[in-house]
């Protein structure tokens, strides 16, 4: 069996972390267009850390067998990312659960925009707003916005030690 120092190798790390992440963005698209979950402004806001932390792993996983040390900035900026990201997580969640107040400006509309005057009357009637102190789903008792907590606070430790270990090399 591999050791664990062997599997943190700065390349492997930097590919875990960017199929974790691609794998996280692909599930919020599955819940938002699969099942129709539509995600308030908070929930794209999540998002974000994992569409700049995508592109510095993959940067990192490319350069890390030529130069190791290099792949330390892209795996240290990630895991600033998700440690970012984990920080919104905790807010949604706590709104969710009441803990304190959401955002007051917090709510998504979904569908398409409107082409015409009487297409946005139209979608005035039907479009139904989202608020960021309503868990869509939980599974476990958390929610979305919980589970990206959990999800992002793994990344972070995988990227800091990913750094590490490569600052190390």
């Amino acid at each position: 069996m591999p050791r664990l120092e062997s599997l943190m190798q700065p390349r492997l790390v930097a590919l875990a972390a960017l199929g974790i992440a691609a794998a996280t963005i692909a599930g919020a698209f599955v819940f938002e267009y699969g099942f129709g979950l539509t995600p308030c402004k908070l929930c794209l806001q999540q998002r974000l850390p994992y569409y700049a932390a995508m592109p510095l792993l993959a940067l990192a996983a490319l350069v890390a067998p030529i130069r190791p040390r290099s792949a330390v900035l892209g795996l240290g900026l990630a895991a600033l990312l998700f440690v970012g990201g984990a920080a919104l997580g905790a807010y949604h969640a706590g709104a969710e659960w009441a803990f304190w107040p959401g955002p007051s400006d917090c709510g998504a509309t979904g569908g398409r925009a409107a082409a015409q005057v009487g297409d946005f009357l139209s979608q005035l009637q039907t479009t139904r707003v989202v608020s960021c102190t309503d868990a869509a789903w939980r599974f476990a008792g958390l929610s979305l916005a919980g589970w990206n907590v959990l999800i992002s606070l793994g990344l972070a430790a995988l990227c800091g030690m990913g750094a590490a270990r490569a600052y190390r090399a």
